[in-house]
């Protein structure tokens, strides 16, 4: 994927890969070189690398919903390289290739030029940079107000059901 391509989707919702355990939608917050930002409601920020993009979707007729509000002063590690994100990510936890049954979990301990060292649970695990298709940390935001009253609305039914039965 080219960054002048990536760079017309920026602020716009897209869908990154057709299917499978790496597709996610989200709003494109940036782009670099190398990698890419995307905002989602589940996984909060992702960072992809763009050497493991199959494909973005962006609909402009049938726009997908996207109910978080962006704060003004909301902050996310931005760099020029994808080396860049992974350094700032240091001593965070961390979540790498978050679908399918390549996904690590852990604190980012190490990064040199070549791999990453991730420590989880007992276990020092070493990750090849050219491995990474994705990487995620515990920055989150809420639902916008009206998607939490209908999850709240939602709750309160369920729960009413429950006290019938």
């Amino acid at each position: 994927m080219n960054k002048k391509m990536i760079q017309s989707l920026v602020d716009k919702v897209i869908k990154v890969d057709r299917g499978g355990p790496e597709s996610r939608v989200g709003k494109l917050l940036s782009t670099a070189d190398d990698h890419f930002t995307l905002l989602t409601e589940n996984d909060g920020i992702i960072y992809y690398n763009t050497q493991h993009i199959k494909s973005l979707t962006y609909n402009s007729k049938n726009k997908v919903e996207f109910n978080l509000d962006i704060p003004k002063d909301f902050e996310y590690i931005q760099a020029d390289d994808f080396k860049g994100v992974l350094d700032c990510l240091t001593l965070q936890w961390v979540k790498i290739n978050r679908g399918g049954p390549e996904t690590l979990e852990g604190v980012m301990d190490v990064v040199t030029d070549d791999f990453v060292t991730i420590v989880a649970n007992e276990e020092i695990i070493r990750v090849a940079l050219f491995h990474i298709r994705n990487i995620s940390y515990g920055v989150k935001l809420e639902k916008t107000k009206e998607d939490k009253g209908k999850n709240d609305k939602e709750d309160n039914i369920s729960d009413s059901k429950d006290q019938e039965e």
